[in-house]
């Protein structure tokens, strides 16, 4: 095997390797002793089957499968070797590679152009300024969660007339023009409808008023968006005629009193929490820790973007473009060339976190991953109004989600940027800045 590099600039290189023959023969000719004890021709016995035939029938395909092998096996440890640090993969030059007779050549020569990892240089210290913004919790916002907490254990309970926010329970049937039910017509019982739901203005104003037991005739299609689904047929259009709705029930949504009983439903039995102020407390504790992530989260997109900006590296745009698409199926060539600034940026950051993490041999522990997985999980089951959930159930839970390996690396890379996000935030001058949530949320308007 011969292999050499020739270093087109500072981020190009290129590699050439001449695979000999006796390089893959001794293993080719092993394969195709394999291949003939097991191969079945009529007329011949299991195993009997002349050499030179399997030769003709396996040896092709067979020889050119090994001096991948090979190729891919010497790439690698060239790489490994000469301590290149590349970007993305090895990519066959086509233009300097030479046409193939695998029929008749015995040496082959190939060509690969390979990216190589800029020089980057990078300074975090004190003298670096970044803003880190801190959210104000003001009393409209606790008023707004509280308001939040309050309806998600509401009720609807009966009520005598229906107003704009109501829903009404009742029963469709389809009637003729006199307003007499059709034969064989379509008819839906135990159907729930919300008042503000309905398209067509005059009907919803019908229905305004209204006390309970009542009968209103309108057209399903007209009236709701999601009429087929409602009536639970496949097209609309069978809708749009005449139907009577029969109201058997008002409802009219009612929030949950703000009280013992409510604490208890959000924390659980065992809750400490007895007293709105105490409630209101919590709620404020709960917003600040929330908005803990949020300032995170804003301090590293600033980060980012700042340390991309400092570093000014080239890439070398032409190789990446072209194993982008090599790599995407789905993606043209077009399309990359489109989209560059985002894979650019992408590609930048990366290769500054990965430095980051070199220099600070920075680790992602087993137990951190977990512990991501169980804070993920605890935010879906609040979601779901699910907010008493037992840390061992959350522990399974998480360990279940992180059996799945995508997952679990997933998780992994999320914990090691927000590590490199906690360095940088520790090592520059963040210069904090209060602002409050509407401020904050025109910060990500640009």
């Amino acid at each position: 095997m011969k292999i050499t590099r020739e270093n087109i600039d500072d981020l190009n290189a290129v590699v050439r390797l001449t695979v000999e023959k006796n390089d893959y023969e001794a293993t080719v000719n092993e394969t195709l002793k394999e291949y003939r004890k097991k191969a079945q021709m009529p007329g011949f016995r299991q195993g009997k089957v002349p050499a030179g035939m399997v030769k003709k029938m396996y040896g092709q395909s067979l020889l050119a499968e090994e001096v991948n092998k090979v190729i891919s096996k010497s790439l690698t440890d060239f790489i490994k070797s000469e301590d290149l640090d590349i970007l993305g993969e090895p990519l066959p030059n086509d233009e300097e590679t030479k046409s193939i007779d695998w029929a008749k050549d015995t040496d082959f020569e190939f060509v690969f152009d390979i990216a190589l990892t800029p020089e980057i240089n990078i300074t975090l210290d004190k003298r670096s300024k970044l803003p880190y913004y801190t959210i104000k919790v003001d009393e409209q916002a606790i008023d707004n969660q509280v308001e939040a907490f309050a309806n998600r254990f509401g009720e609807n309970q009966p009520a005598e007339k229906v107003e704009e926010k109501e829903t009404i329970k009742g029963s469709f049937v389809q009637v003729d023009a006199e307003g007499n039910e059709v034969a064989d017509g379509i008819k839906v019982e135990d159907v729930t409808l919300a008042v503000d739901m309905i398209q067509d203005e005059e009907v919803k104003n019908s229905f305004i008023g209204a006390t309970k037991d009542f009968e209103i005739v309108l057209n399903p299609k007209a009236c709701f968006a999601n009429a087929a689904q409602m009536f639970k047929v496949e097209d609309a259009e069978a809708l749009d005629t005449t139907f009577k709705f029969v109201a058997e029930e008002v409802l009219t949504f009612v929030a949950h009193e703000v009280n013992e009983e409510l604490f208890k439903k959000i924390y659980g039995e065992d809750t400490e929490i007895n007293t709105v102020e105490a409630f209101r407390a919590k709620v404020k504790e709960e917003i600040e820790a929330s908005f803990v992530y949020s300032s995170k989260y804003r301090f590293g997109v600033d980060a980012r973007e700042s340390l991309i900006k400092k570093a000014k590296f080239d890439l070398p745009a032409a190789f990446l473009k072209r194993w982008i698409v090599l790599t995407n199926k789905e993606l043209t060539t077009e399309k990359v060339e489109e989209e560059w600034s985002n894979y650019e940026e992408g590609f930048k950051w990366e290769l500054i976190k990965n430095k980051i993490v070199k220099e600070n041999e920075i680790q992602v522990e087993n137990q951190e991953v977990l512990e991501l997985a169980k804070e993920a999980a605890l935010m879906q089951f609040r979601q779901y109004g699910m907010f008493d959930v037992k840390d061992e159930y959350l522990d399974q839970y998480a360990a279940s989600i992180l059996e799945n390996e995508q997952e679990r690396t997933r998780f992994a890379e999320r914990k090691l940027e927000e590590k490199v996000y906690d360095l940088i935030l520790d090592k520059v001058n963040a210069e904090e800045k209060e602002v409050d949530q509407k401020e904050f949320d025109a910060l990500f308007e640009d």
